[in-house]
């Protein structure tokens, strides 16, 4: 470039400098791997999980897809040939287990796997799918409306099949919610299947209404909509921290439970993320997390008491037998709806 003879030397640096100062700028940022994440965790409690986990890895940015668990396994049933997920995050292990079968995912092994109680991560290796913690069958009872109806504090599932509780009780769909779900089996695992079909029979005489989510029926009793909400002890435990006149029960005969975990896509094109999102999950800075509202978490010793979480619950939970509810969940589902989704709420468009 010529430059002009009058031309004062600090402007030709300056212009120099100036120019290299707008490349710099104009430089592009490191890019952001855009993690597609499929859960069911409580939209509360997603916020929470993001912040800590994208200050950890500062080049990965989750993107929730949220809704209940019969839901996003529905969704990822029917996008089976072209997944679109990167992974699947706080699903019920019943339902990993069931997509697993249809070849969704592949195996990997977390860092940190070893430090798991074995019950929390499928047993082949490496695993298709890992737990992270467990979520609890529980009753929510509001002491103000249940005193406005005279009705007596349920103990057991058999009191609620009792006359006086009719139109007094929600609880979730099975087809929609993994709560649901998880009482269903649990019920049929413990009773047998004759038995247990009765019990429903006799409990849906006093449904009041389906759910379509496993956490509304306690938000419900909560809110003093319903007098008792079939829900789970997480939501149970929040809503009375907050000041809501709601006892939280674990039923005499004992709760259904399953484990939230997560799965990596077959076909991810974003691995070295999803497998990033599976170590961090199985950190102990990670159970600690989940046990800020979940009293039951993967790697033990890990564990503290949860407020208002029912005292002794974990011993109260039955030998669930996860491979069995997972082979058999499209035969009960069917037959749930046969026989009460008259009673369920619409859904939302």
């Amino acid at each position: 470039m010529k430059i002009p003879f009058r031309t004062p030397i600090w402007r030709i640096v300056g212009l120099g400098a100036l120019a290299g100062m707008t490349a710099f700028a104009a430089a592009p940022a490191a890019a952001q791997t855009k993690l597609l994440v499929y859960t069911a965790v409580e939209a509360d409690e997603l916020k929470k999980f993001k912040r800590v986990f994208e200050a950890d890895n500062p080049g990965i940015s989750i993107r929730w897809v949220r809704d209940s668990t019969g839901i996003v396994t529905a969704k990822l049933l029917a996008e089976i040939k072209n997944p679109k997920a990167d992974i699947v995050w706080g699903l019920a292990a019943t339902s990993l287990m069931l997509l697993a079968d249809r070849g969704l995912f592949q195996a990997y092994a977390p860092k940190g796997l070893d430090k798991l109680d074995a019950k929390f991560r499928d047993a082949a290796n490496p695993p298709m799918w890992v737990g992270q913690r467990a979520w609890i069958a529980a009753v929510c009872f509001n002491t103000v409306e249940a005193a406005k109806k005279k009705l007596p504090l349920p103990t057991s599932w058999a009191d609620l099949t009792k006359p006086v509780y009719k139109g007094s009780v929600v609880m979730p769909n099975p087809n929609s919610s993994g709560t649901g779900f998880l009482d269903v089996s649990s019920w049929l695992q413990m009773q047998g299947e004759a038995a247990g079909w009765q019990f429903m029979d006799d409990l849906h005489k006093n449904i009041a209404w389906y759910t379509h989510s496993g956490s509304k029926p306690c938000k419900q009793a909560a809110s003093g909509e319903i007098p008792i909400g079939i829900s789970f002890a997480y939501r149970g435990a929040k809503s009375k921290n907050k000041g809501a006149p709601i006892e939280v029960i674990a039923p005499s005969e004992g709760v259904g439970w399953d484990v939230e975990a997560f799965a990596i896509v077959r076909n991810t094109k974003n691995l070295k993320a999803a497998r990033a999102l599976a170590d961090w999950s199985v950190t102990h800075k990670a159970n600690v997390i989940y046990n800020e509202e979940y009293a039951v978490v993967a790697m033990p010793g890990v564990a503290r008491p949860v407020k208002n979480f029912p005292a002794g619950i974990e011993a109260k939970m039955i030998k669930n037998d996860f491979a069995w509810a997972a082979k058999n969940r499209i035969r009960i589902l069917d037959e749930w709806r046969k026989r009460y989704d008259s009673k369920s709420l619409p859904k939302k468009k």
